[in-house]
C-alpha cells in the first residue's frame, strides 16, 4: 500500500505539471506589442496612454530599475474561437511566484479605465466570455520594472535600493503576450486535484479518508487522456465528485477567510511605488468581487485609500462602491499599520484618530478592530489607546515569528499597563499571506492552542507585502474547503463577523498582561538613526505647535492652522509605518524620509515661532520671554506657559583630578571624569550615594561585531555580545566650559574609520549630567553602545512607553526574560532600590539592554544599562547610518520615577527664548506632577473648543485639579476622536477634579462659548 501511495502522489504531481495545467489555455495566438518608456518618474495615465510606442518582441529586454514602461497590446480574436472564453496572457518576465517583489503592471482600457493588475500569480486579463470571434483587442499596461531586491540570497548587499545607484540596465525580458482560450473545465479539474492532493498529504498515512481520496485521484488520472486533456477533463472531475462532496465533521476547526493583501506602505520600494501597488491590487480585488459573490475583501491603512483617492480616482470609485455593498471592508482604523514600540503617546493615539476619522468620513464606517498583522511587537500602552479610540478587538500575526518561546494562546484578553483589556486574536495559520494551501489549513487546525474551548480562527488570504491580493484560485480552493471531510471548514467573513463569533464562543479566554514582545527584529529599535531622530523631533514639534497655536488662538486673534496640522500629522504618521520608522527599508525610503523630516521641522518651527511671537508681547523691550512646552514647571517657567527670562543660577566648578581627568561639581552632583574621559563617579551629594558601580566606568562606548543570521537591518542576535571592544583610547580631553552656571568637558576619540566627540555638562541647580555625543560613523556591520554600570540592586526596571511605563526584569530566570536582550524605551529608563534610584533619559534613541552581575570583591550588584546608538547593516540599505550623528542623553542620580518622567520631557522639549516682555499663562494647569498633560489643542471640528489629553504617569492612583485659564463654560470627557463618552466631569468655575487610576488616559473637551452639553 505504501508503494501505491507514493506512486499515485508522484503521478499526480507530474500529470498536473506537464499535462493538465498547460491545458488550461489550450490554444493561443501572439499579440502585437508596442512600448514607450517614461524618461524618469511615473507619468499621469493620460500621458502614458498617449505616448508614441515602438515595437517590442517577446524575448526582448525592457525596464531599467525603478522605471516605468507603457505597453500597448493589440490583436484580433480568431473567428474559430467563437463561443469560447478568451483571455490575454501577459508575462512581463516574471521570476518566481512572488507577487510584489519584481516587475508588475496595471492594465487599462483605451479610455483609461483600469482593468486589473498583473503579477506572477495573476497574468490573465479576461477578454470575452463567450467570444463571438473577430473582436479587436487593445489594452495598455503601465509596467513597473521594480528590481528584485529580495533575491534568492536575500541578504546580499545591493545598490538596487536607491535610484541613483541602481543603474540603467534592463531588468527583465518580455516573456509572453498572447491571446488564449481559457478552458473552464480543465481549470476546475486543476482546482479539484490541488485541493484533494494537498489535503491527502496532511491526513494520517493509514487513515481511511486519505486512502479514499488517493483512490479517487487515481481513478481521475486514469480518466484523463493525456493526448486529449480538454476532452476528458469532465470525466476526470466526475471521479472526484464523491470525495469532494463528503462533509466535514461537526467538530472540524472553523476558519474565517478574509480576503487580504498586506501592502507595506514602503519597504523594498519607495512610497511612490506603493501608491501604484495599491491601485493594482484594489483594481484586481474590485473585479474579483464582481465575479465571486461569496468573496469578502478587507484592506487596512487609511493612507492607502487616500492615495488611490488622489492618484487613481477611477479605481477609488470602484472601491467606494464595493465598500458601500459591504464586501470591500476597511479594517484596522489606523492611518498606517505602524510600528507600535517607538511612536510616542500622542502619535500612537493620532494613528487611530486619523485612520478612524477617514473611514467615518469616507464610508460611514466606525472600525471596531485594530489590524496589525506584521508589526514587530506590541507595547503595553496600546490596549487603552485602542479602547480610547472606540475599538475593542486586535488582530496580529507577527508574534508567530518569535524565535525562542511559542506564544501560549491564539485567542486571549490582552491587558495593558493601565488594566484595559482588548479581545485579541493571533491566527494559528501563522501567515498573513494565506493562499489556501492544504498545508496552511491543516496547520491552522493542528496549531490552534485553544482547542476544547474554542474552534474558530481567522485566515488573512491573499498575496501580500508587495501586494497582489486574493486570486481566483484561492477562492476556488476555499469553495471546496467550505465543508470537506478531513479538513477545517472555510468561509469568507468580515473581520467584525469573525470577532463577534469568536468572542461569543470564547467569552472568558486567558489573559496576557503587558507587552507582546517579538523575539525577533530587535535591531529595528536602532537601525537608521536619522529616521528615528526625525520621528522624535517631529512628534516634539507637533506638541509645541498645537500647544502654542491653541494658546495664541485663545489669547489673541491668531488663526489656528487646522489644515496645516492635519496634513503634517498625516505625514509623520505615514513615516511611522512598520518598515520605515524601524529602519528596515531600502536607501531610497530613508533618504526621502530624512528630507521629509527636515521639511516638517522647518514648517513646524516656523509655526511655533509665529504663535510664540503672537504671545510674547513687545519685542523692542530688550527682554526675552522663555517658553516651556514641557508638562512640568522648569526653572520658574510654568508648564505650558512663558515668562520673562528667569535669573540664572551659579555654583558650578571644574577642577583637575590628581590621578588625571577632571572633577565637576554643582553642589548637588559631583562627577569624576578620569584620564580616559570616562565617568568613574557620579556622586549624589544629598543622598550620599554613588551612582557608578565600583571598579567600572560609565558612558563607556562599546563596539560589537554585528552580523545576524538573517534580516540584517531587522535583527541583532544574542551572540553579538560574545565579542566586545571598549573604546577607551583618547584623542583629547579638555575643559570646554567653566562658567559658574555650567561646566563641561569635551572627550574626543577615534576608532576604526570613525570619530566621536562627547560633551559632558553639569549645570547649576540640577542633579543630572548631560551627555552630548557626536559620532562620525563609518563602520560596517558593527553595533555601537554606551554603557552605564550602576551601583544598584533591583530585579526590575521601568521603561517609558505610551502614556506610562512598563517594568521588565533585570534577570534572566526564564527563557521569556532571557529573550528580551534588547528592548524599547521612549524618553527614559529608571532603576531603583526602595529609597534611591537612577534614570537615564534620551532625546532620540529607543533600543537598550540591561544586564546585572554580582561583584566578587564585595558581593554587591552591578546593574548595567546600555544605550544602543548605531548599527551598520548592509541590507536592504548597504550604507545604513554612514555619516555624522548627534545624540543627547542625561544621567540622573537620585531620581524617582517622577524625576524620570520630568527629565525625559525636559531633554526632548528644550526651552525657547524669543524677544518680548509678556507673561503667558498656561491654558491649563495641573496641581500634581504625576498627572501629565500630553496634548493641548483646539478641537479638530473647528468649533474652537479646547481639547486636553492627560494621563497618570507614575503608575499610582492620583487625585488632581485641572484648572483652565480661559473661562470654560462646559467640559466633556471624550474619546480620542473628541466624541463625547457620556460622562460629565464636574466643572467648578474653571476647575475640574480628577481621580485617575494608574496610567489612566483621559481626554477632556472644554467649551469656551456655548455649552454644547448643557442639555
Amino acid at each position: 500500500m505504501h508503494d501505491d501511495r507514493t506512486l499515485v502522489e508522484s503521478r499526480l504531481k507530474r500529470v498536473l505539471d506537464e499535462r493538465i495545467r498547460p491545458a488550461i489555455h489550450p490554444a493561443s495566438v501572439p499579440l502585437e506589442v508596442g512600448i514607450w518608456t517614461a524618461p524618469d518618474e511615473p507619468v499621469p495615465v493620460a500621458e502614458g496612454l498617449a505616448a508614441l510606442r515602438t515595437p517590442i518582441a517577446v524575448g526582448q529586454p525592457w525596464g531599467a530599475p525603478w522605471g516605468t514602461s507603457w505597453l500597448t497590446v493589440s490583436g484580433t480574436v480568431p473567428a474559430a474561437w467563437a463561443g469560447r472564453t478568451v483571455e490575454a496572457l501577459i508575462d512581463l518576465g516574471f521570476d518566481k511566484n512572488m507577487p510584489g517583489f519584481q516587475c508588475e503592471g496595471l492594465v487599462y482600457r483605451p479610455d483609461g479605465t483600469p482593468v486589473k493588475g498583473i503579477n506572477p500569480c495573476n497574468q490573465w486579463v479576461r477578454i470575452a466570455a463567450p467570444a463571438i470571434g473577430g473582436e479587436q483587442v487593445l489594452l495598455h499596461v503601465e509596467a513597473a520594472s521594480n528590481p528584485v531586491v529580495l533575491d534568492y540570497h536575500p541578504f546580499l548587499p545591493t545598490e538596487l535600493g536607491e535610484k541613483a545607484t541602481a543603474g540603467d540596465q534592463p531588468q527583465y525580458r518580455l516573456t509572453r503576450v498572447d491571446l488564449a482560450v481559457f478552458d473552464e473545465s480543465v481549470w476546475q479539474l486543476v482546482m479539484d486535484l490541488e485541493v484533494l492532493g494537498e489535503l491527502m498529504a496532511e491526513l494520517p498515512v493509514d487513515g481511511a479518508r486519505r486512502w479514499e481520496i488517493l483512490r479517487a485521484v487515481e481513478r481521475a488520472l486514469d480518466a484523463v487522456d493525456l493526448q486529449d486533456v480538454n476532452g476528458t477533463a469532465e470525466a476526470a472531475r466526475s471521479e472526484l465528485a464523491a470525495v469532494l462532496a463528503a462533509p466535514a465533521s461537526a467538530s472540524a476547526h472553523r476558519i474565517s477567510a478574509v480576503g487580504h493583501a498586506h501592502i507595506d506602505s514602503a519597504w523594498l520600494w519607495p512610497l511612490r511605488e506603493t501608491v501604484r501597488k495599491v491601485a493594482r491590487t484594489t483594481a484586481n480585488m474590485t473585479a474579483l468581487l464582481q465575479d465571486e459573490p461569496d468573496f469578502v475583501y478587507t484592506m487596512s491603512q487609511a493612507q492607502q485609500y487616500a492615495w488611490i483617492k488622489e492618484h487613481r480616482p477611477e479605481v477609488y470609485a470602484k472601491v467606494k462602491a464595493a465598500v458601500a455593498e459591504g464586501r470591500f471592508v476597511p479594517a484596522g482604523g489606523m492611518w498606517v499599520e505602524s510600528d507600535t514600540n517607538m511612536p510616542g503617546s500622542e502619535a500612537m493615539a493620532r494613528q487611530f484618530v486619523h485612520g478612524k476619522r477617514f473611514f467615518l468620513e469616507e464610508f460611514g464606517i466606525d472600525n471596531q478592530e485594530a489590524w496589525l498583522p506584521d508589526t514587530f511587537g506590541f507595547t503595553g500602552g496600546l490596549p487603552q489607546i485602542i479602547k480610547a479610540a472606540g475599538s475593542k478587538w486586535l488582530l496580529t500575526q507577527k508574534i508567530s515569528w518569535s524565535q525562542v518561546n511559542s506564544f501560549p494562546h491564539h485567542t486571549f484578553w490582552w491587558e495593558g499597563i493601565d488594566g484595559t483589556r482588548i479581545f485579541t486574536h493571533f491566527p494559528p495559520i501563522d501567515t498573513y499571506n494565506c493562499s489556501m494551501k492544504g498545508s496552511e489549513i491543516a496547520h491552522a487546525a493542528r496549531n490552534f492552542k485553544d482547542k476544547g474551548r474554542a474552534s474558530h480562527s481567522l485566515a488573512p488570504t491573499g498575496w501580500g507585502d508587495g501586494g497582489g491580493g486574493t486570486t481566483r484560485e484561492m477562492i476556488a480552493k476555499a469553495a471546496r474547503l467550505r465543508n470537506l471531510e478531513g479538513s477545517a471548514t472555510v468561509q469568507w467573513e468580515k473581520p467584525a463577523e469573525f470577532f463577534a463569533k469568536a468572542q461569543a464562543e470564547y467569552p472568558d479566554p486567558p489573559v496576557w498582561v503587558g507587552e507582546l514582545y517579538l523575539e525577533l527584529h530587535r535591531a529595528t529599535l536602532t537601525s537608521q538613526a536619522r529616521t528615528k531622530q526625525g520621528n522624535r523631533a517631529s512628534e516634539n514639534l507637533l506638541r509645541e505647535a498645537e500647544l502654542w497655536a491653541a494658546t495664541a488662538a485663545v489669547r489673541s486673534k491668531f488663526a489656528y492652522p487646522y489644515q496645516q496640522l492635519d496634513r503634517i500629522w498625516k505625514t509623520v504618521l505615514l513615516h511611522q509605518f512598520h518598515d520605515i520608522l524601524p529602519g528596515s527599508s531600502i536607501a531610497w525610503v530613508h533618504r526621502e524620509a530624512e528630507q521629509t523630516y527636515a521639511a516638517v521641522a522647518e514648517e513646524l518651527t516656523a509655526l511655533v515661532a509665529e504663535a510664540q511671537q503672537a504671545l510674547a508681547g513687545g519685542a523692542t523691550s530688550g527682554t526675552e520671554v522663555v517658553f516651556n512646552a514641557t508638562p512640568h514647571e522648569r526653572a520658574g517657567v510654568p508648564a505650558g506657559g512663558a515668562r520673562r527670562t528667569p535669573p540664572t543660577l551659579s555654583g558650578c566648578t571644574v577642577q583637575p583630578r590628581a590621578e588625571g581627568g577632571f572633577l565637576l561639581d554643582n553642589g548637588l552632583l559631583r562627577v569624576a571624569v578620569d584620564g580616559r574621559g570616562l565617568v568613574v563617579s557620579a556622586y549624589d551629594l544629598a543622598n550620599e550615594r554613588e551612582t557608578v558601580a565600583p571598579g567600572t566606568a560609565a558612558n563607556l562606548l562599546q563596539i560589537h561585531p554585528d552580523f545576524p543570521n538573517m534580516w540584517d537591518a531587522w535583527d541583532v542576535d544574542q551572540f553579538y555580545r560574545n565579542t566586545v571592544t571598549d573604546l577607551t583610547d583618547l584623542d583629547e580631553l579638555t575643559v570646554l566650559a567653566k562658567d559658574s552656571d555650567a561646566v563641561a568637558v569635551r572627550v574626543t576619540r577615534s576608532f576604526g574609520a570613525s570619530r566621536v566627540v562627547q560633551t559632558l555638562t553639569l549645570a547649576a541647580g540640577v542633579g543630572r549630567l548631560d551627555l552630548d555625543t557626536e559620532v562620525d560613523w563609518h563602520e560596517r556591520e558593527k553595533f555601537l553602545k554606551a554603557a552605564f554600570p550602576l551601583d544598584l540592586h533591583t530585579e526590575r526596571y521601568a521603561a517609558e512607553t505610551q502614556f506610562g511605563h512598563l517594568h521588565r526584569p533585570t534577570h534572566t530566570n526564564t527563557s521569556w526574560e532571557a529573550a528580551k536582550f534588547e528592548a524599547c524605551n521612549h524618553r527614559f529608563v529608571h532603576f531603583a532600590e526602595p529609597d534611591w534610584g537612577v534614570a537615564l533619559v534620551t532625546a532620540s534613541t529607543y533600543g537598550h539592554d540591561v544586564t546585572r552581575s554580582v561583584r566578587a570583591e564585595d558581593q554587591g550588584t552591578t546593574t548595567t544599562v546600555r544605550v544602543s546608538l548605531l548599527r551598520a547593516p548592509r541590507f536592504p540599505d548597504p550604507h545604513t547610518d554612514q555619516g555624522v550623528h548627534h545624540f543627547r542623553h542625561a544621567l540622573v542620580p537620585g531620581a524617582t520615577i517622577g524625576d524620570a518622567v520630568r527629565e525625559g520631557y525636559r531633554i526632548n522639549l528644550p526651552e525657547r527664548r524669543i524677544p518680548g516682555d509678556a507673561e503667558v499663562v498656561p491654558l491649563v494647569s495641573v496641581d500634581r506632577d504625576a498627572v501629565v498633560v500630553s496634548a493641548v489643542k483646539l478641537a479638530d471640528d473647528g468649533s474652537g473648543d479646547v481639547v486636553v489629553r492627560l494621563y497618570e504617569a507614575h503608575g499610582a492612583r492620583a487625585r488632581a485639579q485641572l484648572r483652565a485659564s480661559f473661562a470654560p463654560v462646559g467640559v466633556q470627557a471624550c474619546d480620542l476622536l473628541e466624541r463625547p463618552l457620556g460622562a460629565h466631569p464636574e466643572l467648578r468655575g474653571d476647575t475640574v477634579e480628577l481621580k485617575l487610576r494608574p496610567f489612566e488616559l483621559v481626554t477632556l473637551r472644554f467649551a469656551r462659548a456655548v455649552d454644547a452639553w448643557s442639555s
